[in-house]
This record gives C-alpha cells, sequence and structure tokens, in this order.
C-alpha cells in the first residue's frame, strides 16, 4: 500500500475477531518498521512488550477499563520506554562510526540529558509516539486495523509487565482483523485553524 493511502486509510478499531492470528513472520514485519522510527540522538528509547500470554492478557484487561480489544487483538503491544537510556553507555548508538564521533556524541548526549529529568520524561513519549505511529501504519499497509490505547491503569500494568523502575508505560497497541467499519471520519478543524505561517497571530 501506498504511503500515503496508509496514513488516509488508517483508523481506530476497537472490535476484533479473536480467533484470527497474526504471524510470527508478519508480527516481527511489523515490529521491525517500528523500530525504523526515529528517537534522539538514535538513542533507540522503546521497549516493545508483546504480550503472548493469555492470562495476563486477561490481567491486563481488568486494568484497562475491561476494554475487550486487549483480549481479542490477534497482538497486543505494550510500548514502553527506557527514560535513562541516555546515560546507559551511550557510545553503543553509534556503534561502525569512528571512534572519535562515537566520543563526541556520547558526550553531546550526556549534556543535553543531564540534569534535565523533565527532557528525559518528554523524550521517552516522543519516541514512543513515533513508534506507535509507525507501527499502526505499517498494520494497516499489510492489511491488519489496529488501535492506540491509553485507558488503563499505568501503575498496575506496570506491575504486571514486571517494568524497570527506570522505564515508563507509554501506550497499547492492539493489531488485528477488525470486525466493524470505523464510522465515517467528523469533526476536522479548518486547515486554517492547524497550519500557520511563521507564527501564531497576535493575541
Amino acid at each position: 500500500m501506498d504511503t500515503l493511502e496508509a496514513i488516509r486509510t488508517r483508523r481506530a478499531i476497537r472490535a476484533y475477531d479473536p480467533t484470527h492470528e497474526i504471524s510470527p513472520a508478519d508480527l516481527h514485519e511489523l515490529l521491525s518498521a517500528a523500530r525504523h522510527a526515529p528517537s534522539a540522538f538514535n538513542i533507540q528509547h522503546c521497549r516493545f512488550v508483546v504480550v503472548k500470554d493469555p492470562a495476563l492478557r486477561r490481567e491486563l484487561r481488568k486494568v484497562a477499563w475491561d476494554q475487550p480489544d486487549v483480549t481479542d487483538a490477534s497482538a497486543l503491544i505494550v510500548i514502553c520506554a527506557d527514560r535513562d537510556a541516555w546515560k546507559k553507555d551511550p557510545a553503543r548508538y553509534f556503534d561502525g562510526a569512528p571512534d572519535d564521533v562515537k566520543q563526541r556524541m556520547a558526550d553531546m548526549i550526556r549534556g543535553y540529558y543531564d540534569g534535565r529529568e523533565w527532557v528525559q520524561q518528554d523524550e521517552t513519549m516522543r519516541s514512543a509516539g513515533l513508534a506507535a505511529q509507525t507501527l499502526m501504519l505499517a498494520a494497516t499497509a499489510r492489511g491488519y486495523q489496529s488501535c492506540p490505547m491509553d485507558g488503563f491503569d499505568y501503575d498496575a500494568v506496570g506491575r504486571l509487565i514486571n517494568l524497570p523502575a527506570d522505564h515508563v508505560v507509554a501506550m497499547f497497541v492492539v493489531i488485528g482483523k477488525g470486525t466493524e467499519q470505523a464510522p465515517p471520519r467528523v469533526g476536522k478543524l479548518p486547515d486554517a485553524d492547524v497550519i500557520l505561517t511563521d507564527r501564531f497571530p497576535p493575541a
């Protein structure tokens, strides 16, 4: 599917065929695509927890407002991010580059993030959002439906998936074969309200 067509046709689908199984090859392809999403300094904050255990999926559904897609979709991915990725041997994010480049980039990473906790947190969410959208567009291109989800108890999810203390849960993404059509798009704001040139108009 053409990229622009995938963007136009991707919709959040909430009802899935619980008997459909996504092949390991397809799932690997989608996750590999998601790993191509950009991240600042190539830090690759995102961690993709693919929940396969049916019992765990049922437990996650209980802390996610009992939303059926948590258990019914073919795949449930909990997208997390490592808030401290910036300080974990940052030179490794440039393996294959000359040593002087690796050292320079590692120093830049430390200088940018050290002591700026709000930037560390914000960067994890930017990376997770980019990865989630890439994952959903890849799913659309392969004929699957998907939905981003944030209606859940974050602390409870963290406990259930054994989330490390320096990681955050960003969202769920479910993927599968939808059993409903998305309703028509409504409420789109005019371009003039959201696309600005140079700056916002004076208040």
